[in-house]
């Protein structure tokens, strides 16, 4: 053994002889060691092989710049610098893994201010910890070593300047490479910012830090230039704006249960769409003629680069989402004045039931913000290979695993169930497809039939327990869409689809999304007035008994007779009963006819503008920090833990 020693010893003795060689052996060793870890210790969720090699390579740009640097210091300082460099960025990829062993995710900046998430380890920390770490410093020691050893006979470090810039040249251009390959395979990755494992899978750890930081920047520098008279230009507007209950709903549910549940991609289209004779979602056709369920056929989602996760905002805040990025990722220590929040000051028990894990749009973050009560993610689930797929959990498993979780809340609750299963790409097996594909020749639209109709089958089954439970007759259940399903790229199919050329006008009349609201014992119906997400959360509090009026929010209660029937898109488009704008474009809504500009169109976008810069501004700049409605009590985000390691190592041992 120790022969082997002394031979790998000499070996890296030659080596640095050329430091040049000696720097190409810093970075091999360094990518080498950042690629294992990746492997090991990070579930990254690689589905394919351009992330494979995506994962592979994108170490490699940031071993080149980083390590590069110590190239700049002056004579035998380059290895001083080139060891300290290595540690410090072995550290920052340690601590990376220490964190998400516990956690399941990656530290950010935010993150370092929140003691609590750390102190929580408690004694637990040396559980965390293996025996072969030291694999992660392996490459630093053995550099460290080897310097140490020829510091005598190094010589000092001396490059021409052209290849220095040569150098820093190859690692911008590797990261350029690495993320146009990552846009390819992920597109607006930097800017939709889905998960922070989205990132380092496909930039690597390294960028993932420099780009955390900047972001972190960006929001405080925002939220620093607020104070509290930016509030009282917000206050005014909602007031003015603010649509009183209509008295024959008002309060018609106050007391009961609130169940909803998320159709993720679904569009408003497929409601007694019939294809090759077949009704698609037969379960969910019936709720249209339900005497106690009202349907909006007017209902559109009103998401942007945010999709899922803008839509649950604006749906637990009557916010909008951001213009660029996602709230829940960007902004998810913010104050908020969030349906559980409001309703746990009356007794609520609040919930959310996920087959995916808690890292996914920073929701473990940010529904502490909103003050949920527990989180129900992946980790509480059988996901075995059989019932995962996709995006996590298939459907009917979810709901089926979900009913003892929701026995173990005291009622009244408020809980969400997101479902997973109609997503895209529309993957399903022949054994659960109970309908055939469609037959436009695009793959993903015609499968998109046969997954909503298994989600309308799993949502079946979910109904037949709660009428079973008795929880069918306590409780409000509202049913809604969370975004569109197939996107502009697949407009040749979706004419065939709806038998009519998908037209810029068209294509927004598609952004129809279901919107189902059950109360036992009041009067259900088909529903035109024009609403979207941003209106659901007044909706709901009023059926409840809450006045809204001295909430900032931004939309109206569908329900009142005052409810402003003009739908904002995040882009700044809308669409009302008469008119819709799309890119300056107007159309009559009933005909799809073009229209000129007119007084009315002007007054509208001066509507939508005012909504969207007003919410953009709440959100920037954290106002509601400033602003606490008569009766509110603040979110404290201390008191949530959807993670507690304690508990479940517990639950490990008495299932061993």
């Amino acid at each position: 053994m120790k022969g082997i020693s002394s031979s790998v010893i000499r070996w890296f003795q030659r080596i640095s002889d050329s430091h040049l060689r000696f720097f190409a052996l810093a970075v091999l060793l360094f990518w080498m060691k950042t690629y294992t870890a990746y492997r090991m210790e990070f579930n990254l969720g690689i589905s394919n092989s351009m992330q494979q090699w995506l994962l592979f390579i994108n170490p490699v740009s940031s071993a080149l710049f980083f390590l590069g640097l110590s190239l700049l210091a002056k004579g035998k300082r380059s290895y001083i610098w080139l060891i300290l460099i290595d540690f410090v960025l072995s550290f920052i990829l340690y601590a990376n893994i220490v964190y998400y062993r516990f956690f399941s995710d990656f530290i950010t900046f935010p993150t370092l201010t929140q003691t609590n998430n750390f102190s929580s380890l408690g004694g637990s920390v040396l559980e965390l910890l293996k025996w072969y770490d030291f694999i992660y410093f392996l490459d630093t020691i053995i550099i460290a070593a080897v310097i140490i050893k020829q510091r005598t006979k190094l010589q000092p470090i001396f490059l021409e300047r052209y290849k220095k810039n040569l150098l820093f040249a190859t690692a911008i251009f590797t990261f350029v490479t690495n993320l146009a390959l990552a846009e390819i395979d992920r597109p607006q990755l930097l800017t939709r910012t889905f998960d922070r494992n989205y990132i380092v899978k496909y930039l690597g750890m390294y960028n993932y830090v420099i780009y955390d930081a900047i972001q972190s920047m960006k929001s405080s520098t925002q939220r620093a230039f607020a104070n509290k008279s930016d509030v009282t230009t917000v206050l005014n507007h909602v007031q003015a704006t603010y649509a009183k209950p209509n008295p024959e709903y008002f309060g018609k549910a106050k007391g009961m249960n609130v169940i909803y549940i998320h159709l993720e991609s679904f569009q408003n289209f497929l409601i007694n769409y019939k294809l090759n004779g077949q009704e698609v979602t037969p379960f969910l056709n019936s709720l249209t003629r339900d005497p106690n369920t009202m349907y909006f056929d007017n209902f559109f989602h009103q998401t942007g680069q945010g999709k899922t996760s803008d839509a649950e905002f604006m749906l637990e805040n009557s916010l909008f989402g951001l213009p660029q990025g996602s709230v829940f990722t960007t902004k998810g220590q913010n104050t908020y004045q969030a349906a559980p929040a409001i309703l746990s000051q009356l007794g609520y028990t609040s919930a959310v039931f996920h087959g995916n894990y808690k890292t996914f749009w920073n929701r473990n973050e940010i529904y502490k913000s909103f003050g949920f009560s527990h989180f129900f993610d992946a980790s509480y689930y059988d996901m075995n290979d059989e019932d995962v797929l996709n995006y996590g959990l298939k459907d009917k498993p979810f709901f089926r695993e979900s009913i003892p979780l929701l026995q173990t809340l005291k009622e009244p609750f408020y809980v969400k169930f997101i479902t997973l299963s109609n997503h895209f790409p529309y993957l399903i097996n022949d054994k659960e497809a109970t309908i055939q594909p469609a037959t436009t020749g695009d793959g993903s639209v015609d499968r998109y039939f046969q997954t909503a109709r298994y989600l309308d089958e799993a949502i079946k089954e979910f109904f037949d327990y709660l009428k079973q439970s008795g929880l069918y007759d306590r409780s409000v259940i509202i049913l809604y869409g969370d975004h569109y399903g197939i996107s502009e790229n697949h407009n040749e199919a979706m004419s065939q689809v709806i038998g009519k050329e998908i037209t810029p006008f068209e294509h927004a009349q598609l952004q129809r999304v279901p919107l189902f609201i059950r109360v036992p014992g009041v009067k259900g119906g088909v529903m035109h007035q024009y609403g979207g997400q941003i209106d659901l959360l007044p909706t709901v509090l009023h059926l409840l008994g809450i006045d809204t009026k001295n909430y900032i929010q931004f939309g109206t209660d569908l329900l009142s007779p005052d409810h402003q029937q003009i739908v904002p898109f995040r882009n700044g488009d809308f669409v009302t009963p008469t008119v819709t704008a799309i890119n300056g474009k107007y159309y009559e809504t009933p005909t799809g006819e073009p229209i000129e500009k007119n007084k009315e169109i002007e007054r509208d976008e001066q509507i939508v503008r005012t909504k969207l810069s007003l919410s953009d501004k709440v959100v920037y700049e954290d106002l509601l920090r400033f602003y606490t409605p008569k009766g509110f009590k603040p979110v404290d985000r201390t008191k949530y833990d959807y993670n507690n390691y304690e508990d479940k190592k517990e639950e490990k041992i008495e299932q061993k």
